[in-house]
């Protein structure tokens, strides 16, 4: 079984988290105990989102098995949560033992400030795109782009091609087309 964690955090855009959420956690219905996701925040305590949503997190920072996948979504709340060196860390920690670290829109902006981006190929949000050059990284206008165990997804509803196109790494092609398809989400996952 994969271990999934996506890292929420006060302000954190809806759709970066519950896109990659529920398409992560979807090949459990096509193939039962694939994945295991869950919601990672700094503490136990409820998160709300950018637009509204109370979320309660599954797990805290601290107590969080390694992961085979990491997924840290963008969002207004991205500003401060780049800054916080409990994040840093967990983020740093988890890349040590990881198969990929990955990013949703602004959520790349975590990775950077990192130092995981630095003289690599990524995207992000399109207006951010000069934002994300100035960490030395080359940003591709892109809906998902790979360099090493490092994926990141741009725009706000690019979770679900990540969720997609990690779900290809993971398990191939067809059972990533197989969800797709389940889920009634049109896209050619062989070109992301």
């Amino acid at each position: 079984m994969i271990t999934i964690g996506i890292l929420i955090y006060p302000q954190v855009e809806e759709l970066d988290f519950v896109g990659p959420f529920e398409v992560l956690s979807y090949i459990n219905k096509v193939r039962p105990d694939s994945t295991k996701v869950m919601l990672v925040a700094e503490n136990a305590d409820p998160i709300r989102a950018f637009n509204g949503m109370r979320v309660i997190p599954d797990t805290t920072m601290q107590d969080c098995p390694a992961l085979d996948v990491l997924v840290v979504p963008g969002g207004k709340g991205r500003v401060v949560a780049m800054k916080n060196p409990v994040i840093q860390d967990f983020i740093h920690k988890q890349m040590i033992g990881a198969q990929f670290v990955t990013s949703v829109c602004t959520g790349a902006f975590l990775l950077a400030e990192a130092g995981l981006l630095s003289c690599k190929k990524a995207t992000t949000y399109h207006t951010a795109f000069a934002e994300l050059e100035a960490y030395s990284v080359q940003v591709l206008s892109k809906k998902v782009v790979q360099d090493g165990k490092i994926i990141t997804a741009g725009g706000v509803s690019s979770g679900l091609e990540l969720g997609l196109y990690v779900l290809k790494q993971l398990y191939g092609l067809a059972i990533a087309q197989e969800v797709a398809a389940k889920i009634e989400y049109q896209v050619d996952i062989t070109n992301l």
